[in-house]
């Protein structure tokens, strides 16, 4: 019996470390590129949304989906959890039963315009997460909640797309890479969460009776 052949793979030394290298400093330069004020603002907002029993509702489609799962999770667990009080956060991109129902019976351009029908109210707030900025799907459901006094939010890629020139507040990463986007908006995500997680108080609020 002849031995199986061995493939045998040359190291890519040097040229993968600098690509690392590379990698992490364009990554750097991306979360730097988040400003600090309307990611501020959006903490605003999201205050004024615990006070007053509003909803949030948040959605993306792909690793930006995976992104609004893990911000739901730790707004509607850690944050809630530190502050004593319920943020009432939904991810509309959970459902996938009732998902598959919007695509095959509308389209899929509606799959969270619809829900948002549903559920949203004036007051409410709708936060969509997405690279190119312009995925039909979410531009029509923010274009929907606007219309309907829901406060809008986007966080978007370098080339701003269609959602920047609709939502209320847009925050901007200064870069087009899918990857070093995803990270720097799932770092803001981060951000509105634990600013309620390390500094607790600002989501209490003294009873004016």
């Amino acid at each position: 019996m002849s031995a199986a052949p061995t493939n045998k793979i040359a190291p890519a030394g040097a040229k993968l470390t600098n690509w690392i290298e590379q990698y992490r400093a364009n990554q750097l330069a991306a979360i730097a590129s988040i400003p600090a004020a309307p990611v501020a603002r959006l903490i605003e907002r999201l205050r004024e949304a615990l006070a007053q029993d509003r909803q949030i509702f948040v959605f993306g489609n792909g690793g930006s989906a995976a992104n609004c799962s893990h911000f739901a999770t730790d707004l509607g667990k850690g944050a809630s959890d530190k502050i004593g009080k319920r943020f009432r956060i939904h991810s509309l991109n959970e459902n996938v039963s009732w998902m598959t129902a919007l695509g095959n019976d509308y389209s899929y351009d509606d799959v969270y315009l619809r829900q948002l029908q549903n559920y949203a109210r004036p007051g409410d707030i709708a936060l969509t997460l997405s690279v190119s900025g312009s995925s039909p799907n979410l531009v029509k459901a923010m274009q929907w909640a606007k219309e309907k006094g829901v406060f809008t939010a986007a966080l978007v890629g370098g080339k701003r797309g269609k959602l920047a020139g609709i939502v209320d507040e847009a925050i901007v990463i200064d870069s087009e890479h899918y990857g070093r986007a995803e990270d720097a908006q799932m770092a803001i995500c981060h951000m509105l969460c634990y600013a309620f997680m390390e500094m607790p108080e600002i989501g209490q609020w003294e009873s004016k009776t």
